[in-house]
């Protein structure tokens, strides 16, 4: 198969994913309070949902990289981004950090408090920190076109980290906010 047909294929894949995604995402955020008494089911369920938001993330960064090799012209500008995977994969990574801590806010408080979100923001950070080293990996793999297999599952283990903390994080707070 010609690198443009597998780019299209690419892409409708990522269309297709990104659709099942959102209805995953409507599902997961619906029955979360209730799996969160099963520790077990709910570092799964978290490491589930990380796993397939950054598949979608790679899968993503993969069409885009073939979408720019394969479509668009070698000049200057086309190339900014593959010539640069650090900088972007830094700047992709926090704003779905951010974003990630304001849907959080959202459903916890039913929308964004603006006094509420420096503590959340701040409370969140460790668990950032490492969903968002996941991701920047990722991005910056990607891109540069060097990922492999092993690369992979070591991503694949910070999120298990992440969805680990995660659960231990949301358990804590219940535990505080109960006393």
């Amino acid at each position: 198969m010609d690198a443009r047909r597998s780019t299209i294929l690419q892409g409708l894949a990522f269309v297709v994913f990104l659709i099942l995604s959102y209805t995953e995402n409507l599902v997961f955020f619906d029955i979360l309070s209730d799996v969160l008494s099963n520790q077990f089911l709910a570092v799964a369920m978290l490491f589930i949902h990380n796993i397939l938001v950054i598949s979608l993330i790679l899968l993503g960064m993969t069409f885009y990289t073939n979408l720019v090799l394969n479509f668009f012209k070698k000049d200057k500008y086309e190339l900014v981004v593959l010539e640069h995977p650090r900088t972007f994969a830094i700047i992709f990574a926090a704003m779905i950090v951010f974003l990630s801590i304001l849907r959080g806010s959202n459903l916890i408080y039913g929308g964004i408090l603006l006094n509420v979100l420096p503590q959340l923001i701040l409370v969140s950070t460790p668990i950032g920190i490492v969903e968002g080293y996941g991701i920047y990996l990722t991005i910056r793999k990607t891109l540069s076109r060097t990922i492999s297999m092993k690369d992979l599952t070591y991503i694949y283990g910070i999120f298990l980290v992440a969805a680990v903390m995660e659960v231990g994080f949301i358990n804590l707070l219940i535990s505080v906010s109960k006393m």
